[in-house]
């Protein structure tokens, strides 16, 4: 189905986080009809703390890992009085004042979910919601966001002690009292990075160990006196010129990881999704973080590691990861396979452009604006204003696009939607453009 701009096509989007209501006021803005669903009972999505939906992965003490400088709406500035790098509660609170001042709050349904989406002729979707009403829809926004369904890997032998994934803990007391125990954190993302710090603080766990499979680079929040994701390459710099002056830099500055008692990592630093901590070398450097490989068995009250060790251990926190899911798409095409999920500009399925995938990537720095970049194609298209490519030329370039973002990356479940942020919105500025006078020679 091609959007002619005749008559005005209405969306339905699903879900009210960042992705969600930024896409909502880009559609308000046009004059475009549309519904957005949220099944929890207020906007946030993953940043709203203990959201009642289950679908929130904040612990207490979190700040987002983005500075300020970065994570701001191009048409809202942060407050001024902001330090460099929000706590949650802040970020969420930005959040409701950006709704309230655009006026989408009462535009979104609260405490209905979107439980089913199917295939109508044409392009058009039959939408079914939790109260059992359906809805018919020209387009689809899928903003329901790729961090809250949490994977946790299995090994052989049993544990019987007390777990939790990472995306249930909120704090070192509640529900289970982590002072004094024996605990162990398996994954070495941003949030093992946080929770390991946090618990390995001397009034809290007796010994604090990190299972990490793999040796990962990680990177300080500053550099030189200021936020690292301060710095951005010129735009004419190729992107190969800019990893190589990063990876000197990041190594001359903060050294090599086995010089910590960390793994040596088997990449060069930005050939993996990096992980942010300004706490956690030092804590590991202090000895309150002990090291261990990957694990070879669960075994009772303790646990076997690959390099034939044995710990007693009380608590395991798995920090590993999320699944891609969306239980309302029962399309084969439409799910994922392993968190593989190739889309034309991270959006849109070759041969299905009338439902659109907002947020869905891991981009460096950060999440929060993303969505708001990608939601101009989106409603640009719904406007008539942007025609896509053929089906052969979107699988072309959706091609040549994971090489170019993905290329410098090892292989594993959280770089298989990586982008890099300033690159993936020059291009997609870009691409616009292109679609604009697409669009116009075939009016």
């Amino acid at each position: 189905m091609a959007f002619d701009g005749a008559g005005k096509p209405k969306t339905c989007i699903i879900g009210a986080g960042c992705s969600g209501f930024t896409m909502a006021k880009r559609l308000k803005d046009r004059g475009l009809p549309y519904d957005c669903f949220e099944m929890s009972d207020d906007i946030g999505g993953n940043w709203y703390y203990k959201n009642p939906n289950g679908a929130s992965s904040c612990y207490q003490s979190l700040h987002i890992d983005t500075s300020k400088w970065r994570l701001a709406f191009e048409d809202y500035p942060v407050p001024e009085d902001w330090p460099d790098f929000p706590h949650h509660a802040q970020l969420l609170q930005y959040f409701h004042d950006y709704v309230d001042h655009f006026g989408l709050r009462e535009t979104i349904t609260f405490n209905t979910a979107v439980t089913n989406v199917e295939d109508l002729p044409g392009g058009r979707w039959k939408v079914t919601l939790s109260t059992g009403e359906t809805r018919e829809y020209d387009a689809v926004v899928v903003a329901n966001g790729h961090h809250w369904d949490p994977r946790t890997p299995t090994y052989p032998g049993h544990f019987d002690g007390y777990q939790v994934h990472s995306h249930n803990y909120t704090d070192p007391f509640e529900p289970y009292d982590f002072r004094g125990k024996r605990v162990m954190i398996v994954g070495a993302g941003n949030s093992a990075m946080d929770i390991s710090s946090e618990l390995s603080q001397r009034p809290l766990a007796e010994k604090l160990f990190i299972s990490m499979r793999r040796g990962v680079w990680v990177m300080p929040k500053y550099m030189d006196g200021k936020p690292a994701d301060k710095a951005v390459l010129p735009a004419w710099m190729p992107a190969s010129l800019g990893r190589k002056l990063a990876r000197a830099k990041i190594k001359k500055t903060i050294g090599m990881m086995e010089d910590y008692g960390l793994p040596k990592p088997d990449h060069e630093p930005l050939e993996g999704h990096p992980s942010v901590s300004g706490e956690f070398l030092t804590r590991v450097g202090c000895g309150d973080i002990t090291p261990k490989p990957g694990i070879e068995k669960l075994d009772g009250d303790g646990v076997v590691f690959t390099d034939g060790t044995r710990e007693k251990i009380d608590a395991i926190v798995w920090a590993t990861g999320y699944n891609v899911t969306f239980p309302f798409l029962k399309q084969d095409d439409l799910t994922p396979k392993e968190n593989v999920f190739p889309l034309y500009k991270r959006m849109v399925k070759p041969g299905r452009e009338t439902i659109f995938f907002l947020g869905l990537a891991q981009p460096l720095p950060t999440l929060v604006n993303f969505a708001e970049q990608q939601s101009k194609l989106v409603a640009a298209a719904l406007d008539g204003e942007y025609a896509f490519p053929d089906a052969a030329e979107m699988e072309r370039i959706t091609i040549a696009d994971e090489k170019e973002h993905l290329g410098h990356f090892y292989d594993s479940p959280r770089h298989r939607m990586q982008v890099d942020f300033n690159l993936y919105c020059r291009d997609l500025l870009k691409e616009i453009e292109k679609g604009m006078k697409r669009a116009k020679a075939h009016a």
